[in-house]
Parts: structure tokens; sequence; C-alpha cells
């Protein structure tokens, strides 16, 4: 099979949704995509930063090393995994400052028929994590990607929660997943897998 390229792209302040990404990319990796990972600029100010110890120690000791996503990673990806926490049911603005400048590319079709799935999180279990995917598919569609969302292809998507549209995850005040990290864990797997494989049918299809 024709090997996959991966861009998994992400926005994160205190790193779950960094650890997502460490588990789609261990996932695709086993199935031999070529992965990146990738993060979109920060836009808060420094002040804000610094004010939350939590946000400060992942901004200096994680998302330093991270290389921040461009539009070259984009066109050289087949397929596409974005994670995202919810800012008031909707994605944050340094990831949808990031989609806005993706016009050049939509323009040139370099966007078309990219495989695309994504994950989200919040802090309560209704705290728009369903909305966040779908608000980013929206952008999609524009796109004219294909969305590979896992919908009930596997039973580990019930057992983290059943959200048939993208892993997400509820965040306690603390930080710390408050769904079994096994089930998280299992349900992002199996996601990063089914891009991979929707993304090598449209891959070997266009050959």
């Amino acid at each position: 099979m024709t090997n996959v390229n991966l861009a998994i792209v992400f926005y994160s302040a205190t790193g779950t949704n960094y650890q997502l990404t460490q588990w789609a990319s261990e996932a695709a990796r086993e199935e031999g995509a070529d992965v990146k990972v990738l993060k979109v600029p920060e836009l808060a100010p420094q002040s804000v930063i610094d004010s939350n110890p939590a946000w400060k120690h992942y901004s200096e000791e994680v998302a330093a090393c991270v290389p921040t996503v461009s539009l070259d990673d984009l066109e050289w990806a087949d397929a596409i995994i974005f994670s995202v926490p919810t800012r008031f049911g909707n994605m944050p603005s340094q990831m949808k400052q990031f989609l806005d400048t993706t016009g050049g590319l939509w323009f040139n079709g370099k966007l078309v028929n990219k495989v695309v799935s994504a994950m989200s999180t919040a802090q309560n279990p209704h705290g728009g994590q369903e909305a966040t995917i779908l608000s980013l598919y929206t952008s999609i569609h524009h796109w004219g990607a294909i969305i590979a969302s896992p919908g009930y292809t596997d039973p580990v998507i019930f057992a983290a929660g059943g959200n048939p549209y993208g892993t997400s995850v509820t965040v306690d005040q603390n930080g710390k997943m408050v769904e079994e990290f096994s089930a998280i864990q299992a349900a992002v797997k199996h996601q990063a897998k089914r891009t991979i494989m929707v993304a090598e049918c449209v891959k070997n299809g266009k050959k």
C-alpha cells in the first residue's frame, strides 16, 4: 500500500490535546504512515499564559519543542487530524486564525480530497466538544476534503463516551482526563487508524 502522509495539527494550552496527538501519532505510524505533529501559533498574550502555571509550564516545556504548522505541511499531507479544546462551543481562535490562512490552497484546489478527522476537549461533559468538532468540519466542507469521522465503527467509541464525530475528552479543574484513560487512548488510536485507512483508499484510488 502507498504510505499516507499524515499531518496532526493541534492547539493545546495545558497539554491535553497534545497528549491526544501523541496517541494518534503512535497509531498512524503503526499503520505505516509518515507523520508530522504540528502546533498552530499561539495568539494569547504572554502575561495571560504566565498567570496560569499549567499553561506556562506546557508553553515552556512542551510547546516550545513542537514545530509550527505551515501551509506547505497541509499541501504535503494526504490526511489531517485536528485536535482542539472548545472555546464557547467553537474552535479556539488560534486554530481559526490558521484555517483562515488556507485560502490560497483552497483557491488552487490543493485541499480537495484531503482526508480529515478531528478531536476535542472541554472542562465538562456537555461543554461544547461536539459543536467544536462540527464547527471545524464546516471549514473542511469548503475545502472539498473528505471527513473521516469515527462514527460507531468500533466498540471503543462507546467506552470513550460515544461521540461519533470525533474522540472527545472531559478535563477536570486539575487538568486530568475524567474518562477512563485507556478508553480514550483506544478511541484516539482507532480514529487515527480509520483516518489512515480512508486516506489509503483515496490515495491509491487516484493512482
